[in-house]
């Protein structure tokens, strides 16, 4: 899949006016994580399973 047929969404506790905001797409197998500032520079990409776990930290750690 071109990265330029990914839905990105940001998440819903992200703001407009906030400066620092990701964006994410969700794609078989991998996750990608792009600036949504500067949405042409280099994206992270992760698969599934990492994805998973950093979720469960995030969530866990705040």
């Amino acid at each position: 899949m071109s990265t330029h047929t990914l839905t990105w969404f940001k998440s819903s506790y992200s703001s407009n006016e906030g400066p620092d905001c990701v964006e994410v797409a969700v794609a078989p197998a991998a996750v990608h994580v792009r600036d949504s500032k500067d949405k042409d520079r280099a994206r992270l990409t992760v698969g599934e399973a990492t994805w998973t776990e950093f979720v469960a930290f995030a969530v866990h750690s705040a």
